[in-house]
């Protein structure tokens, strides 16, 4: 969930560094008396998400600015639509302009790829469960964007992984050079050992045969299938037989997604949902008059 506060804190930052010492254009160009008629609309398809950066960055511009109609998070819309509507001091409205479209366009662009994976997956169901496989996020994300393009993720259909690396013990490639191969289960216990009982632990593999090594230890409540083909995903899924959740993960496309899922998977991760969504065309579109 999108916080107030964690959306604030993203939009301080993204004023700071556009108008560092106020927007010299609107100060000396645009009377302090006009008043705009605003609607951000949209330029192509998408699915709405994080419409309340809209509100939050006018708040912090000026809070005579009036937002209103603003189109709900997981909504799609199409070229053209009105995503919100803005009233207020005009200068006030300019300042804000190019910082609230460039972070909606960003969102927005997440959860529409985002629903695109999601809508790909439609009908896979897991085999240990019978449950719909989940599309799931990653850490690949924007730096300083992260509560914004995770809340996005939601908007589009998909779930978050974990937030942050305080949150969940993920024992990759490269965390597994440290430990022969040999001793990996007794390590796993180990570290489960010195954690507390609520902490979830997910381990990557990349081969079939670490598999065994890793369930053994028993205290795995996910296993991560990375970069396996079709073939191997389906062993695999027969192999873990529902002892820990599986996510399969590496090289997913929008092309190869479905296929994926249907192997009988829990979870596929795609860090494309973020690192390779772009941004959504929007504009502005105003007018402007002299207020009373």
């Amino acid at each position: 969930m999108l916080t107030t506060q964690a959306l604030d804190a993203v939009v301080a930052l993204a004023l700071a560094e556009d108008a560092p010492f106020g927007d010299v254009t609107g100060e000396v160009f645009v009377p302090a008396t006009a008043v705009a008629s605003a609607q951000v609309r949209a330029r192509e398809a998408g699915v709405m998400a994080c419409g309340d950066v809209v509100a939050a960055v006018m708040r912090a511009v000026d809070p005579a600015v009036v937002v209103s109609a603003v189109v709900p998070d997981g909504e799609a819309f199409a070229p053209g639509d009105a995503l919100a509507e803005i009233s207020g001091p005009a200068r006030a409205v300019l300042r804000g302009e190019r910082v609230l479209l460039n972070l909606l366009a960003r969102t927005v662009a997440v959860a529409t790829r985002t629903r695109q994976h999601v809508d790909a997956v439609d009908g896979a169901v897991s085999a240990a469960t019978g449950r719909p496989v989940r599309v799931v996020d990653t850490r690949k994300t924007t730096p300083g964007l992260r509560a914004l393009e995770k809340h996005a993720v939601t908007c589009g259909g998909g779930h978050n992984h974990r937030y942050s690396l305080s949150d969940a013990v993920m024992v990759k490639d490269n965390h597994l050079t440290t430990v022969p191969a040999d001793e990996l289960t007794d390590a796993l216990r180990a570290a489960a050992a010195r954690l507390p009982h609520t902490t979830h632990i997910e381990v990557e593999v990349d081969r079939l045969d670490q598999i065994e090594p890793v369930l053994s230890s028993g205290v795995v409540g996910t296993i991560m299938l990375d970069n396996f083909g079709l073939s191997d995903l389906r062993t695999g899924v027969a192999q873990v037989a529902g002892r820990a959740l599986v996510e399969a993960s590496g090289g997913v496309t929008l092309a190869s997604i479905g296929e994926i899922a249907r192997t009988g998977v829990d979870l596929v991760s795609v860090g494309a949902l973020t690192h390779g969504a772009g941004a959504i065309d929007l504009g502005l579109d105003i007018a402007i008059g002299e207020g009373r």
